[in-house]
């Protein structure tokens, strides 16, 4: 029996508001989910797993219709579907008395339950969220019965308010698959107990990349693999300044370094390093250049320390110097001391910048 197992769609939402690309984001994520579907229909995959927040909130009538149409346009795949943290079930929930086509089963209740796919000789156990939070390990006891068949866990949560989970005990409760959700980065956990991750990276912090988790299971056991499949990845990029360095030099570095890196990707950029006392990096013009989501200034003004002591040995600046080195402390904490209260005293006595 083979298996698509995803997590965290996130259907409806808009990435990264008040930037350029953020309308095409949702419609990207919209897109390779659809893609995803449409590929696993042509491949001819048996069961497709969405552990969790299909959509960003709870859902219209609409977007379950259309939802729907897409899902059974895939038979004779069968899909297995739960609500969780974010499209929760709620008491007026269109989730709740939604007629979904027959390939498509859907976890109605906050209760641990079974949905037995005959055709597959599986059973598949797992509940939908009708709270925003749910605090209980809904998980920790349930344990697959004695019957004939594969046995499959669909599972959301893993943090204190979304149903703690014991991950370990949790890949020994003997179930064939733990498909898990909620957690956006993925993460194999064992052969047979995998966090899909979300399908497109959906925040800034979501870096690396992200897809779906193929499997296989057979009377030989299970075997899985992490699938990338979104269309571009959050990263970190880190630029190392120099004191030669001007704030036009930069903004050329950031965009070769953005042109290497791939003009399509999201980037949260970091300027490391020194920088002469007299550069203040252009941020907000910096930010402007291809898709940079955010932008810190982590780089130190350079002094040369030991000269500056020597020229200034009794007063302020001379004392100041004498007494961070005498505090115990690592050496990058006192290099970030030293740079900036040199920088506020320099200034404060008629600097250059001024």
């Amino acid at each position: 029996m083979r298996f698509i197992h995803m997590a965290d769609i996130h259907l409806g939402v808009a990435p990264d508001k008040g930037k350029p690309w953020a309308q095409k984001r949702s419609e990207e994520i919209e897109s390779t989910f659809y893609r995803l579907l449409k590929e696993a229909g042509r491949q001819g995959v048996d069961l497709v797993l969405i552990a969790g927040d299909m959509f960003h909130r709870p859902p219209l009538k609409r977007e379950l219709k259309e939802l729907n149409y897409r899902l059974e346009s895939i038979a004779p795949a069968q899909v297995v579907i739960m609500a969780g943290n974010h499209d929760y079930m709620g008491e007026n929930s269109n989730y709740r008395d939604f007629s979904w086509a027959d390939n498509v089963h859907f976890f109605r209740r906050e209760q641990m339950d079974t949905i037995l796919i005959e055709s597959l000789n599986t059973w598949v156990y797992g509940l939908s969220y009708e709270h925003r939070e749910i605090r209980e390990p809904l998980y920790d006891q349930v344990r697959p019965f004695g019957r004939p068949g594969y046995h499959i866990l669909l599972a959301h949560g893993g943090d204190e308010k979304h149903i703690p989970i014991q991950k370990k005990a949790l890949a020994v409760a003997g179930f064939d698959y733990v498909a898990l959700g909620h957690i956006h980065k993925p993460e194999v956990i064992s052969d047979k107990m995998a966090y899909a991750g979300a399908l497109e990276p959906i925040d800034r912090l979501d870096m690396g990349a992200h897809g779906y988790i193929y499997g296989e299971i057979t009377e030989r056991g299970t075997r899985i693999q992490f699938c990338p499949a979104a269309s571009r990845e959050y990263r970190e990029l880190i630029l190392e300044s120099d004191t030669d360095m001007t704030s036009g030099e930069m903004e050329q570095w950031l965009e070769q370094q953005i042109h290497i890196e791939g003009e399509k990707n999201l980037y949260n950029v970091i300027l490391k390093g020194y920088r002469d006392t007299d550069i203040v990096y252009n941020l907000d013009k910096m930010s402007r250049i291809g898709n940079v989501v955010s932008i810190k200034d982590e780089t130190l003004p350079w002094f040369d320390v030991e000269k500056l002591y020597n020229e200034n040995p009794d007063n302020l600046i001379g004392l100041f110097i004498k007494k961070v080195y005498q505090m115990p402390m690592d050496e990058d904490r006192r290099e970030r001391i030293l740079s900036y209260g040199l920088q506020a005293m320099y200034h404060g006595r008629g600097g250059r910048n001024q």
